[in-house]
């Protein structure tokens, strides 16, 4: 038979084959077989027809065969071609709006508890991991901070963020101090830093760490050292995950060494940043398959992500992480909906 396919000009026939093959394999995970593929009504092809154009198809690197006689799989380019060609995107169903609605049009103030809602969110419709990076301002400055005590040597910091953002962090102490000390704490910080962009004031307390603390009193020591662990985790960039433990019910990722690493990878935040940071710049929905991500461990997943905007300046970036196998007809309008409602939820603040 003469190859009638090539990478530029599959047949129509051969599209139909490749798209309901992967549509097929997202649902069931499994290697699919021309006897399968020939109970399919759209395709009233015969077993050794659709033999025929699934060898093609291999030929052409867009399907593989993991095991002989075993069916076919998708491959990276399988995938690409039916994400850019033969994708249809459904509709969201009303129960999937709004629950999305519900989760980022709350009365939440924090822009890092509206992210941690939207990876939340992203994680529970879409059954992968969420990943939102967090919103920052051009300018970050502390307006006022107050401590309140609690139990087990901790204590409640409350910031006011740009005169009326407000943020909570519990931080850990030496010992357990009276709501005086707390107080007198909180007017020392105040008279100092009040008004003071972020970052200068990470870098004054390291400052007076390392020069003055033998001549500071303990107590003053220990104010600075709160105060340093209140902003320790405000770096520039960052971002919240939810539902990584979804990876593990895919038999594809259930491998315990490639979790550890991704989980690894997941925990110090640097190399999914940096992909993460090639979709600031982009119009709408970007999605990576398998090695296109430039990042050997993410090799078997898909990253699906929008940039979300305030004021239509791009202030962060959102999206899922999941197996190669996912439901990119559904995942595309989810990621894209979820930014434009974090978006939305940001500017109304």
């Amino acid at each position: 038979m003469t190859r009638e396919l090539d990478a530029e000009h599959l047949s129509e026939r051969a599209q139909q084959l490749l798209k309901l093959l992967v549509r097929r394999y997202i649902t069931d995970g499994q290697p699919i077989g021309s006897r399968t593929l020939s109970k399919e009504v759209q395709l009233s092809l015969s077993p050794a027809t659709i033999r025929n154009v699934m060898a093609d198809l291999e030929d052409l690197g867009f399907l593989a065969s993991p095991h002989p006689s075993a069916g076919r799989v998708p491959t990276q380019a399988g995938y690409r071609f039916f994400v850019d060609s033969l994708l249809t995107v459904k509709p969201l169903r009303n129960r999937v709006v709004a629950q999305l609605r519900a989760e980022l049009e709350s009365d939440v103030a924090d822009s890092r508890a509206l992210a941690e809602a939207a990876s939340v969110a992203l994680s529970e419709v879409t059954q992968l991991a969420g990943l939102v990076t967090v919103p920052r301002s051009k300018q970050i400055t502390l307006s006022k901070i107050e401590f309140l005590p609690l139990s087990d040597h901790r204590a409640l910091a409350i910031l006011v963020i740009n005169d009326l953002e407000v943020q909570n962090r519990i931080i850990y102490l030496d010992r357990n101090y009276e709501a005086s000390e707390l107080r007198g704490a909180a007017r020392f910080l105040n008279e100092q830093f009040a008004g003071k962009e972020i970052g200068s004031v990470r870098e004054e307390l390291i400052r007076r760490l390392d020069e003055t603390q033998q001549q500071m009193n303990d107590l003053m020591v220990a104010v600075v050292r709160m105060a340093q662990q209140i902003f320790e985790g405000d770096e520039e960039g960052g971002f919240v995950l939810a539902g990584e433990t979804n990876l593990m019910d895919f038999a594809e990722l259930s491998d315990v060494d490639k979790l550890r690493r991704l989980f690894e990878a997941f925990n110090e935040q640097r190399d999914i940043l940096h992909l993460l940071d090639r979709c600031l710049a982009a119009e709408g929905v970007q999605i990576f398959i398998g090695q296109e991500s430039g990042f050997e461990i993410l090799d078997e997943c898909s990253i699906v992500t929008a940039p979300y905007t305030v004021d239509d300046e791009t202030v962060g970036v959102l999206g899922v992480i999941g197996p190669t196998r996912m439901a990119y007809e559904r995942v595309i309008p989810i990621v894209d909906l979820t930014a434009r409602l974090l978006g939305a939820a940001l500017k109304s603040r």
